[in-house]
């Protein structure tokens, strides 16, 4: 089987040879060149014929922003990875990247303090997210493949009629990852503005990412979307965002619902989980309740959706086709548990159908007889 061919592009010469190092000893990768700058790149682009790159943001000469658009306009869908650093101007410039064609981002090696732990994160981090934007090369990963007990079989669509809850919907909660900062966008600029229920939102990112990911929801789309925190009461027409490196669930607290951040263990490698989060909603809203699951790499929201379908929620996945990676979405699809399996922009006219349609079924207040 051919190896994934990778072309790593940073200016520092530490980050260069811990990367060349580290990919080098996966069987499945083979490092074909490196490059000092974005400039620098292009020109190797031709002569190595890399399947994917991994592109630093602040460079000499022509930075990862510049170096992202000039190779979009001759490579359409070479993959593309970036580094980035845990701030706030290192997120922005990231979520800039990612608009103008970058597939992904993982956080620089550098940020972890030691070489052992780097070299930890690459293995961790940017060999799983290498593969998974190559399937067509490599063999899919262990992250990539439901466990064996999920249910893997299809469901004749006749039973997921019987068991999907025809009462009104009170929520919608999405799980996402990988091509996640993109899609969320697309899909809150095509939103209603008056969207009756509250949206929660499992994106996998780190600290920092998230609150720059929800200001950049709230500018792009006609929903306010904030980053989840301990208390915060639930509101329709609003939609919240779980904090990197939390695990977010909701809680009824009287007569409101809140929000609850926890940092116990990661679930399916993440924290936040799509999992952790589908189960509390299941719990609190159970058929009540419209599952999204969007784009990304692994089978997260799959034992959380196999939860809700049990409670007769309603659950939608992201096709093949517009997803970046059809892990997430794919292992729900695959294993029958979606009612509708459809094309990211139409997936914003679905949820306020459903939603509206709920709330019109509702029956009259009945007056109170004195």
């Amino acid at each position: 089987m051919p190896k994934i061919r990778v072309l790593i592009v940073d200016d520092s010469v530490v980050i260069r040879r811990l990367l060349s190092d580290e990919l080098g000893k996966d069987p499945d990768l083979e490092i074909v060149g490196t490059a000092a700058t974005g400039k620098i790149a292009l020109a190797k682009i031709p002569q190595v014929n890399p399947d994917i790159l991994t592109m630093d943001i602040e460079m000499p000469e022509m930075d990862g922003l510049e170096a992202v658009t000039e190779i979009r306009k001759i490579y359409a869908k070479l993959p593309i990875i970036m580094f980035s650093t845990l701030s706030q101007r290192a997120a922005r410039e990231t979520f800039e990247a990612l608009s103008r064609g970058a597939n992904d981002y993982v956080t620089k090696p550098a940020n972890v303090g030691s070489a052992a732990l780097a070299m930890q994160r690459v293995r961790e981090e940017l060999i799983p997210k290498i593969k998974g934007l190559c399937p067509q090369i490599s063999v899919a990963t262990t992250a990539d493949t439901p466990p064996p007990t999920s249910k893997v079989s299809p469901l004749p669509k006749a039973v997921l009629k019987k068991t999907s809850s025809e009462g009104p919907i009170e929520i919608v909660a999405i799980g996402v990852s990988t091509g996640g900062p993109n899609a969320l966008a697309d899909l809150f600029e095509a939103l209603p503005s008056n969207l009756p229920v509250p949206i929660v939102i499992v994106q996998h990112m780190p600290p920092v990412f998230t609150k720059c990911l929800a200001d950049r929801l709230t500018a792009r789309g006609k929903t306010p979307v904030e980053e989840g925190a301990v208390g915060m009461v639930l509101k329709p027409g609003h939609a919240y965002l779980a904090p990197g490196d939390y695990h977010m669930v909701v809680t009824r607290q009287g007569a409101h619902v809140e929000l609850n951040l926890n940092q116990d263990p990661p679930e399916n490698s993440c924290r936040p989980a799509v999992d952790v989060m589908f189960r509390s909603v299941a719990q609190l809203y159970g058929g009540r309740t419209l599952a999204v699951i969007l784009t990304g790499m692994g089978y997260d929201g799959l034992r959380g959706c196999e939860i809700l379908r049990e409670a007769g929620a309603q659950i939608l996945a992201q096709d093949e086709a517009s997803s970046v990676v059809w892990g997430m979405p794919g292992a729900v699809a695959q294993a029958g548990l979606a009612d509708t399996i459809l094309p990211l922009p139409m997936i914003a006219n679905e949820i306020a159908t459903r939603v509206q349609k709920g709330q019109m079924t509702q029956p009259s207040p009945q007056p109170v007889l004195c």
